[in-house]
């Protein structure tokens, strides 16, 4: 039975991938920062699923806290096939020269500096595997930069390299690397961007329907069930109505 280790598993794309990879019978490490959400979450998936489901509870920006979790796995641990890298979130959607600055740092320090810390972390077990396989989730954020995006932006642009680079970096371990770019999904994202602000949140979705949790969470699965020859390594993927991070029709 394979292991999936999934970042940011309490909401979102991170819990629909833990529900996916659940009903699969893989064997889960879930983290997250929401200690009650993720004891919750193993309760519900080890019962429906019959697998077994390790919480850490810990904030992928923080670095020791990172590497303390995982070096301290127990022996039944040590073995993860996939980790996907879902962690992550924007905060505000200010103008470069009014944003606030500790957003800035929230966002990279989440997206960028967390993906790293737990990549780096887990690759020693990650190298056991027969089929590694890293999985980190993008945005069209990544692809191209709009207005009062900057430093959101930024931080998914620094996914896409980052993943380009462990492609390059890892090829010689085996190891797959693919990287997700999702446009809109409704999921808590846009609320936790514009801080608890429920009309800004329902109005990014307004007249369209957009992808969801699982739709991501279904494409991932797919990634990850390939043959062992075959890697994804980019995959953009948007909403019938969204071509682009600019481009968007109401649904008919």
């Amino acid at each position: 039975m394979k292991t999936v280790f999934i970042t940011g598993a309490t909401s979102g794309i991170g819990k629909a991938c833990a529900g996916k990879f659940a009903k699969e019978k893989y064997n889960l490490i879930i983290t997250g920062r929401r200690k009650e959400r993720l004891d919750a979450l193993v309760k519900e998936l080890s019962s429906e699923n019959n697998i077994k489901v390790l919480p850490l509870c810990f904030d992928v920006q923080d670095r020791k806290a990172v590497f303390s979790a995982i070096e301290n796995l127990s022996p039944e641990w040590q073995r993860v096939d996939i980790l996907i890298n879902n962690a992550g979130l924007a905060l505000g959607k200010d103008a470069f020269d009014e944003a606030d600055i500790n957003d800035w740092d929230t966002m990279l320090n989440s997206n960028v500096h967390g993906l790293l810390y737990v990549t780096r972390a887990l690759l020693p077990i990650l190298k056991k595997s027969a089929a590694p396989h890293i999985i980190n989730i993008g945005s069209t954020a990544g692809k191209e930069v709009y207005e009062n995006g900057n430093v959101y932006c930024a931080s998914k642009f620094a996914v896409d390299a980052i993943s380009k680079a462990m492609r390059i970096d890892l090829l010689k371990h085996g190891i797959k690397v693919t990287a997700i770019h999702p446009g809109a999904a409704e999921t808590e994202f846009s609320l936790v961007r514009f801080k608890g602000n429920q009309p800004k949140a329902d109005a990014v979705y307004q007249d369209i329907k957009p992808l969801s949790g699982a739709d991501i969470a279904d494409t991932i699965f797919y990634c990850a069930s390939l043959p062992p020859h075959v890697c994804i390594n980019d995959l953009v993927i948007t909403c019938l109505h969204q071509a682009n991070s600019f481009y968007m029709s109401k649904k008919s």
